[in-house]
């Protein structure tokens, strides 16, 4: 799914029709998605919420509402896989289109840093690395060329101004190679997703320092 969301980010690249045939794999990615990971929701009442918790639980809602707001929004300005059926071509829906994209697309970047320990074993076993200090050692350096790269290209892609619902200096020439854009777009994804990785391990930490100081005391 970030995969076909970077690439309908190309959209002067592709051009409609590819760009809503990505976008419509990738919705169809989400309810595959949603329907596989469904049991989650229904844990929503069950436990007790620590701060990480509840920082997830604030990422998805976030995610729920951005995703809804993109649907809907891809769904109304169509002109390729429903044109026939195509309700406006208003250019405050197509900002709000490409508002709700952006705030996707970093929030799915989140969403990865709260499994990127899921990530990381999945790529040691890819790679057939055995557990051992060095691999901890190179995954952590690794971590911090993704950080220091996504926020060089956090800044030259104009990131911060479209999220803000502001209009970016920065616009891609897609006449040249794209390969650069793609691969910035990356670089933002997996340096916020480590960035939050190590947010929500600090959250789990602090909380269970808490319980413990709390049993201590008791």
């Amino acid at each position: 799914m970030a995969a076909l969301l970077t690439l309908a980010l190309a959209y002067w690249w592709l051009d409609n029709g590819p760009h809503e045939i990505f976008g419509t794999a990738m919705f169809g990615l989400l309810a595959w998605h949603l329907y596989t990971n469904r049991r989650w929701f229904l844990k929503l009442r069950i436990g007790r919420y620590d701060a990480r918790r509840w920082a997830v639980a604030v990422v998805h809602f976030w995610l729920v509402i951005n995703m809804a707001m993109l649907f809907v929004t891809s769904v109304l300005i169509s002109r390729s896989v429903l044109s026939f059926i195509q309700f406006t071509d208003n250019i405050s829906v197509i900002e709000l289109h490409w508002f709700s994209a952006h705030w996707v697309a970093m929030i799915i970047a989140v969403h990865v840093g709260s499994h990127w320990t899921r990530v990381m074993a999945a790529t040691g076993t890819i790679f057939n690395l055995t557990h051992s200090r060095i691999r901890t050692g190179m995954f952590r350096l690794v971590a911090v060329i993704f950080v220091a790269l996504g926020a060089w290209s956090f800044a030259v892609l104009g990131v911060a101004t479209k999220l803000m619902f502001g209009y970016s200096i920065e616009f891609w020439d897609f006449t040249a190679s794209v390969a650069p854009f793609f691969a910035h777009w990356t670089a933002v994804v997996a340096g916020v997703a480590v960035l939050s990785h190590y947010a929500l391990a600090g959250l789990r930490s602090a909380g269970k320092l808490r319980s413990q100081l709390q049993n201590g005391g008791t």
